[in-house]
């Protein structure tokens, strides 16, 4: 935002600087603003379409529990049929409710940092918080999507796949910007770091999903 300020009595505005603040160079590239805003607003707006489909699809549901969702392709593959399990309602409400703030909240955060807004500490940390109990709720729909409901909801996957990138750089920038503080070994470590964890995860859920349903991928699932 430009600032007006006032040495001589005559009020100047502050011309926008191109390139990364000086204190941001010393920082991994996608910690700086920039890209780590970039990077919330594409995963904010990803989760967030994906919730906002598990809405419209659900509300469908409600209406008709007979109703085909768009993404029902067989026993294994049915938003629907998840649906209608009580882990899609942990709280009482359907889950694609809590995507639907959380989401909103990253995309919000994203744009205030690509406008110049710098957050307080306390700010930060809330975030880290809230993507980190996101990131805890995920694993736990995974682990019961694969072994206990065995059905996969393309949309949840979506979502799934938004948060993993979205938790591990909220927690390598705030670690890199001293709002998690660590000594400065593991700091330079984790914010180098930041895409192979991100990929290893990525790997972790691709591998766990190929053995819980290894028999539909081999073909002796009798389907």
């Amino acid at each position: 935002m430009p600032s007006i300020s006032s040495t001589t009595g005559d009020a100047t505005v502050d011309r926008p600087r191109s390139g990364p603040a000086p204190a941001d160079r010393s920082l991994p590239t996608m910690t700086q603003d920039r890209p780590f805003a970039w990077l919330l607003l594409i995963t904010g707006v990803v989760g967030w379409l994906a919730s906002g489909a598990l809405v419209l699809e659900k509300l469908e549901v409600l209406k008709d529990p007979n109703h085909v969702t768009v993404c029902d392709v067989n026993p294994w593959i049915s938003c629907g049929q998840v649906m209608q399990t009580p882990q899609s309602s942990v709280f009482g409400f359907p889950n694609m409710f809590i995507g639907i703030v959380a989401f909103a909240i990253i995309i919000t955060t994203a744009l205030a940092v690509l406008a110049g807004a710098k957050f307080a500490r306390w700010y930060w940390l809330g975030l880290q918080t809230g993507v980190t109990l996101g990131f805890i709720f995920v694993i736990w729909l995974w682990f019961q999507a694969l072994y206990s409901i065995r059905i996969l909801c393309p949309f949840c996957m979506v979502v799934w796949a938004a948060m993993i990138p979205l938790f591990v750089w909220v927690t390598v920038r705030n670690v890199s910007h001293g709002v998690l503080r660590l000594p400065a070994g593991p700091t330079k470590v984790l914010g180098e770091s930041g895409w192979i964890l991100t990929a290893l995860l990525y790997v972790a859920v691709i591998a766990t999903i190929f053995f819980a349903f290894i028999q539909v991928f081999i073909g002796t699932s009798g389907y």
